[in-house]
């Protein structure tokens, strides 16, 4: 899957510049622009240039602030669904209201992450858009309802307070989305490799995912000395 436009859409200059600098730094990610107002956003998106000869967006993503100096987030929400366009949007702003919030969500975003966050809330919000996304763009022209619960689950990630101390959401996905890509049952060492962890984190990982059933584990043959364990997804699970 080609890397995901992002277009961050905020009016205050600190946090436009804190939320582009933010994208550069995942991977799987690139900053389409910086749009700091709704006439900024209309340009970008040649919204102006009508039903007829307006191109399509190169963007994916928008993140956008609620509170813009010219326009409200819930308008531009409306508007851009109104046009169609082939866009998602993560609603990144201090609006609290839960009026706001309910229509927001009503009218199609697939986050929304109130301010202030950290960047580990940030990039937790981005990760399971990106697994939203892997999981839709992967699906032929039809699909099935597994699929498809499995697409918005993706978008309720695991939180801390549900899994074991020490281990992190993020670092979870990542294992099982390594698990899911491999066509091969991997060990701890070879995880480990693969996602720069130590040995013993990778196995911990793994060894919650075959306890959750969500991976499965059975012995090596074949090495020497201690026997070691291989893993690989459950391809009937669902909960990750």
């Amino acid at each position: 899957m080609s890397a995901i436009r992002v277009l961050v859409v905020e009016d205050d200059p600190v946090a436009a510049d804190a939320h582009a600098e933010y994208v550069r730094r995942l991977d799987g990610f690139e900053l389409a622009g910086v749009a700091r107002s709704g006439a900024e956003l209309a340009a970008f998106l040649n919204l102006g240039g009508g039903a007829t000869g307006r191109s399509e967006p190169a963007v994916d993503l928008m993140l956008l602030d609620m509170n813009l100096p010219d326009a409200h987030g819930l308008d531009i929400i409306r508007r851009v669904r109104g046009l169609g366009l082939p866009l998602d949007i993560i609603a990144i702003t201090a609006v609290r209201d839960l009026h706001v919030v309910r229509s927001a969500i009503s009218s199609g975003i697939v986050q929304y992450l109130i301010k202030p966050f950290t960047y580990s809330a940030f990039r937790e919000k981005l990760g399971a858009y990106e697994e939203f996304r892997r999981n839709m763009v992967g699906q032929a022209s039809a699909t099935t309802q597994a699929e498809v619960d499995q697409a918005f689950a993706s978008l309720r990630p695991l939180t801390a307070p549900a899994l074991p101390k020490g281990l992190s959401a993020e670092t979870l996905r990542a294992v099982s989305r390594l698990l899911k890509e491999l066509q091969a049952p991997t060990s701890a060492v070879e995880v480990s490799e693969a996602l720069a962890m130590s040995r013993v984190t990778a196995r911990r990982y793994l060894e919650y995912l075959a306890d959750q059933q969500s991976a499965l584990r059975t012995p090596r043959y074949g090495t020497r000395g201690r026997p070691e364990f291989e893993y690989s997804w459950a391809r009937s699970s669902e909960n990750q």
